[in-house]
């Protein structure tokens, strides 16, 4: 899958996830990609975070900064 599909599908988890009470976004995208997402998906999203033409919304961007840390 390109990255700027799997972008796209982490934004779209970051806005389910902003709407959320009792729970915050970054904590909750990251937990989802966590679980969810394929190895070969969060692979392939941890290797193009710094690629600037790749959009990724602020608690997407730090979710997955997270899970490239852990």
């Amino acid at each position: 899958m390109s990255p700027e599909k799997l972008a796209y599908m982490a934004n779209q988890i970051g806005r389910f996830f902003a709407t959320q009470k009792g729970v915050p976004a970054v904590d909750g995208i990251q937990d989802h990609l966590r679980k969810f997402w394929d190895p070969r998906m969060r692979k392939t999203i941890i290797a193009n975070l710094d690629n600037e033409a790749l959009h990724l919304d602020p608690p997407v961007r730090e979710a997955i900064e997270r899970l490239r840390a852990s």
